[in-house]
């Protein structure tokens, strides 16, 4: 499967504002950027959690 041209994208954001409204596209790209950092944050303290069990 190959990544999508630029049209699809375009057709898929349009779609994606009919169907979320211009309104609530920020307040979902909002809600997606903190569960993206969580999601690091989350990745990163496990890491840490590992290396220091590893050096005791």
């Amino acid at each position: 499967m190959s990544m999508p041209g630029p049209l699809e994208i375009v057709v898929i954001l349009v779609v994606v504002l009919l169907l979320f409204g211009a309104k609530r596209l920020p307040e979902i790209g909002r809600a997606f950027g903190e569960g993206i950092r969580e999601f690091k944050k989350s990745l990163k303290d496990t890491d840490s959690n590992d290396n220091s069990k590893k050096l005791s």
